[in-house]
C-alpha cells in the first residue's frame, strides 16, 4: 500500500497550518493575529529497502526510523 511503513504501519497525517500576521507583545506590538487555516498532509519519509525475510529477499518501503532502529534487519 502506498505511503504506509511494511514495518511500523506509519502513515501521512493531517495537520494545520496557521498563518499569523502582526507584531508580537513581547516585541512593542498588540499581538498576533491569525490570518489563514490551511490543511496540510505530512507524509513519512519511506525508502525502498532489501529486507530478508523468512530466508528470501522482499522490497519493503520502511521509514527511516525503523531503518536507524534496525528493523529490517530482524529476521
Amino acid at each position: 500500500m502506498a505511503k504506509v511503513c511494511s514495518i511500523c504501519g506509519k502513515r501521512p497525517i493531517v495537520r494545520n497550518d496557521v498563518v499569523q500576521s502582526g507584531k508580537a507583545k513581547r516585541e512593542g506590538g498588540v499581538g498576533k493575529k491569525t490570518t489563514g487555516i490551511t490543511k496540510k498532509w505530512k507524509s513519512p519519509n519511506l525508502q525502498r529497502v532489501k529486507v530478508w525475510r523468512n530466508g528470501a529477499a522482499r522490497t519493503m518501503r520502511v521509514c527511516t526510523s525503523c531503518i536507524r532502529d534496525g528493523k529490517t534487519l530482524a529476521a
